[in-house]
């Protein structure tokens, strides 16, 4: 096998997000349910005989740094399976950066994925879990592959089933950073904790309506673009939130059909895409 080619990255969107605690060494304690939508980026990989790994991208304005979490990853297979082989990763973004919906993350899971079939090396699915929570919290959700609860400070993961649905999701020409939301005083960081018991009694009206994000009240003092998206979702009479630490919004679509794409975007410059959810990750089978 010399190339894997249209290798696909989903993005995913946190139905609701709760900070439960704080452990001692900073990192926050959250609660969240993560769901695959089909807002995806696309990665092409080529075979190198020299190990080394190179990187090109399109698709962004936005020029991704050298060492980005592709390359991390392809690095770490490298080392953790002792191979001798390289790749080049052509990455063709289209999930927003800075947005909440995990794209580097999901990048970073597919690279794994695929260059493990790439280079014909295995690795148990326990190491390779440990693998990508060094790359990113997120990571281990995109390797699971499946619609998850999630736990700690995202490794703790279990799969639960989410009816389909669609949504309308939204994100303004600025990013966030997570670090400045998480390191602000304001952020609440005591929620009760939720159960996945309760979760998954919840009726299909209801399971999208659960919770909150506990991150958006300090997203949107930072960013007043999240609450022009959400106003503007409000005023088509859907009930919007903001996915991950932002600053992409979204709102569930009730009904069937695709005739809500004639929607619009609240101003230029945004991006606007209704997306469904995935069964599945499209490489839940690698």
């Amino acid at each position: 096998m010399k190339a894997l080619y249209d290798v696909l990255a989903p993005a995913k969107l946190n139905t609701f997000l709760h900070v439960v605690g704080r452990r001692e060494d900073g990192y926050h304690l959250l609660q969240s349910v993560f769901m695959l939508i089909d807002w995806c980026d696309t990665l092409h990989l080529e075979l190198r005989q020299d190990g080394q790994i190179s990187r090109s991208d399109e698709g962004t304005d936005l020029a991704l740094p050298a060492n980005d979490l592709c390359v991390q990853a392809a690095r770490a297979l490298q080392a953790a399976t002792g191979t001798s082989l390289g790749a080049h990763i052509h990455l063709h973004k289209r999930i927003p950066a800075q947005a909440g919906m995990g794209g580097g993350s999901s990048d970073a899971a597919a690279c794994l994925l695929a260059l493990a079939r790439l280079w014909q090396v295995a690795l148990p699915r326990p190491k390779m879990a440990e693998l990508a929570l060094r790359l990113g919290a997120d990571v281990p959700f995109f390797l699971l592959g499946r619609h998850a609860w999630v736990e700690g400070i995202g490794q703790s993961l279990q799969p639960v089933a989410l009816p389909s649905a669609r949504f309308w999701v939204l994100k303004p020409p600025v990013g966030l950073s997570t670090p400045a939301i998480f390191g602000s005083p304001s952020l609440k960081r005591d929620s009760e904790a939720a159960t996945i018991s309760r979760f998954a009694a919840l009726g299909p009206d209801q399971i999208f309506k659960f919770g909150r994000n506990d991150l958006q009240p300090v997203a949107q003092m930072l960013c007043p673009e999240i609450d022009q998206g959400l106003k503007w979702l409000d005023g088509l009479g859907l009930q919007g939130r903001m996915t991950g630490s932002g600053s992409a919004v979204f709102a569930h679509l009730p009904g069937e059909g695709r005739a809500d794409t004639g929607l619009g975007k609240p101003a230029s410059g945004w991006t606007a895409q209704v997306c469904s959810t995935l069964e599945a990750h499209p490489l839940a089978d690698w």
